[in-house]
């Protein structure tokens, strides 16, 4: 088997703005980020579709022990995707003492990127998706 999807594709559609992810041609569902099988039913028949690039937070959490490259704190949240995959990210445009004051749980919001350099872990260069409130 091969990756249809590969962590580079996923990773410099991020860059062009696009959240590029595998929708499963046998259950319907979508799979972000790639596999090399769909993450519901196990399928490798997939195709690359790109995503609405907004969703829900479902849950978060201020972390204060941060990997290189990042500030603390930051606010780490899970969002499902109006698609259904959950992806992992960063709250942006909000400090964090100030997200415990909001309801952060069930707003939606908007996908993007940061491209963060100097990370030695992946050979000078990571990207993670960041959440805007819309």
């Amino acid at each position: 088997m091969e990756y249809k999807l590969t962590y580079k594709q996923y990773y410099e559609g991020l860059k062009q703005g696009k959240i590029l992810g595998l929708k499963c041609k046998d259950c319907g569902e979508y799979t972000v980020p790639p596999r090399i099988v769909c993450q519901e039913c196990g399928s490798p028949n997939t195709e690359i579709k790109e995503l609405s690039g907004t969703g829900t937070i479902k849950t978060y959490t201020i972390e204060h022990v941060v990997p290189e490259g990042f500030k603390p704190p930051l606010i780490v949240a899970l969002v499902e995707t109006d698609e259904g995959p959950w992806v992992m990210g960063n709250i942006t445009g909000i400090e964090p003492e100030e997200a415990t004051k909001k309801d952060l749980i069930d707003k939606r919001v908007k996908i993007g990127h940061k491209v963060i350099t100097d990370v030695p872990f992946s050979g000078g260069e990571g990207i993670t998706l960041t959440f805007s409130l819309i």
